[in-house]
């Protein structure tokens, strides 16, 4: 009696920290609950067609891409020979992931050439004066008719055969390619080293101590900082700068001191301090992580599907869930009686229970995910019948209310278990073979059958057991259909 009332507080317990995941820690929905973006990629080739050891690359990329920008439960799939589908759910500005996941990310380092300091000077100057006009642009009033006028006054002067219109759009589109013009251009002062981005082992970032800017921190494999060493000790001392380029656009140029004359810079790591913004670092860091891309990529069509839409899947999956659980519990309780009413709190705790691990492993709910989630109440509905049908042939054979019980449980566990375990291994094969959406059925489905053993076997006899201590409850015509001799 003491270790039933044991199992009694501990689902309990269980139940209460079931609902205390579920406040503190939401459900992650995917795209077709939660809404966001669809991209279609096309891989561009100059010469010959797309390999399928390229496209498996490109897709490796972008997958550690994806994983770095934080979205749960993407999608990432190909299409036909040289084309990904990427879903991102919950992400409502496609034009933001296609930003950091469409560029190349070839990351050089170069030295600059001899002789080029006047020219170098002036373009700096040059970028400096567009970097404080797109600070402006960002912090004035699109409607401020004034702004405008002395921010294109300004870009005039410094490159006035630059064709700009006065809507702002178009002005600040201007403004973005000039900077990348200028970049590029001071990229072209600068030769080409042995290192880049494929010796980078990690990226990070971190705010100035000075001011707000943010910089992007490198750290190299052992051979990339050897060439690291080797070529700030070349620079050192010198007036030739070390120039960190981008896709083809130098992002930093920086000196090397005096002091680095005998060995350079050691140690493995570098900083690039760019007058970079929080979300400039961050989506710079995105790329370096996830590493250069084989081919360049093409966004060549964005879908947005809106969170209405998700939430009205939502509401629909509601509904027939509760409506499922509706009539499965009315069936339950007219033909099994008590030991129907039983079953229904049973599934109630087993609700819970998976919902709340949900949230904790957590695992991404979309709608292959819920038709996981409900095949397996069916699987512990189909349980609690085969455990049920047990107690009344124990009872027909004239056997006690609690040996029947306790018969019923043990008679039909090896039936229960057989069939769970080869539902479990259905789900492993599909969890290991299976697309994205496929691997969200086999992980609800497997983690609800998980679930339902405990709350067949362990809750519903709890339950019942607790409610045998009441003398009313003990009679057999309570537990008997009227269709069995009683």
């Amino acid at each position: 009696m003491k270790r039933r009332q044991g199992w009694l507080f501990f689902i309990i317990f269980l139940l209460t920290l079931s609902i205390y995941l579920l406040i503190n820690f939401p459900l992650q929905l995917g795209l077709d609950l939660k809404g966001g973006s669809q991209l279609t990629l096309q891989l561009v080739k100059d010469e010959g067609n797309v390999t399928k050891e390229e496209l498996e690359a490109v897709n490796a990329v972008l997958d550690k891409r994806v994983n770095n920008l934080g979205v749960a439960e993407s999608n990432l799939q190909t299409l036909g020979r040289d084309q990904l589908i990427l879903e991102l759910p919950g992400e409502q500005n496609p034009l933001s992931a296609s930003r950091v996941l469409g560029k190349t990310a070839l990351l050089e380092f170069r030295t600059q050439k001899e002789s080029t300091s006047s020219q170098l000077n002036n373009l700096q100057l040059q970028r400096f004066k567009i970097n404080d006009l797109i600070e402006q642009f960002n912090i004035s009033d699109k409607r401020n008719k004034d702004s405008l006028s002395i921010i294109k006054d300004n870009l005039a002067e410094i490159e006035n055969d630059i064709n700009y219109s006065s809507n702002y759009q178009n002005l600040f589109d201007n403004l973005v390619d000039t900077k990348k013009y200028i970049s590029n251009e001071i990229a072209n002062l600068f030769n080409k080293t042995d290192l880049s981005g494929k010796d980078l082992i990690n990226a990070g970032r971190r705010q100035e101590q000075t001011n707000n800017n943010w910089e992007v921190l490198l750290s190299f494999n052992n051979e990339g900082g050897e060439k690291f060493a080797e070529i700030t000790k070349s620079l050192a001392g010198t007036d030739r700068l070390l120039s960190i380029v981008l896709d083809g656009e130098s992002i930093s140029e920086a000196s090397v001191g005096s002091q680095f004359i005998n060995t350079g810079i050691t140690g493995g790591s570098a900083v690039i301090s760019g007058n970079f913004s929080a979300e400039n670092a961050r989506e710079l860091e995105v790329q370096l992580k996830g590493g250069s891309l084989p081919l360049p990529i093409e966004i060549v069509e964005t879908n947005t599907i809106g969170p209405l839409l998700g939430s009205k899947n939502i509401i629909k999956s509601l509904y027939a869930a509760i409506c499922g659980l509706l009539f499965v519990g009315i069936f339950m309780i007219f033909n099994y009686r008590i030991l129907g009413f039983v079953s229904v709190i049973s599934l109630i705790f087993y609700g819970f229970f998976n919902l709340a691990l949900y949230s904790l492993i957590p695992v991404t709910l979309t709608l292959p995910g819920i038709a996981g989630l409900i095949l397996s109440i069916g699987m512990a509905v189909d349980a609690n019948v085969l455990i049920f049908e047990r107690i009344r042939e124990e009872l027909i054979n004239g056997k006690t209310l609690i040996r029947s019980i306790d018969s019923g449980f043990q008679r039909a566990n090896s039936s229960i278990i057989d069939g769970h375990i080869t539902t479990l291994v259905s789900c492993f094969v599909l969890f290991i073979l299976g697309t994205n959406f496929v691997k969200g059925f086999a992980a609800t489905l497997g983690i609800g059958v998980l679930v339902s053993l405990f709350t067949s076997l362990n809750c519903s006899k709890t339950i019942l057991k607790f409610l045998t201590t009441y003398q009313y409850l003990r009679q057999k015509a309570l537990y008997l259909n009227r269709s069995y001799p009683q």
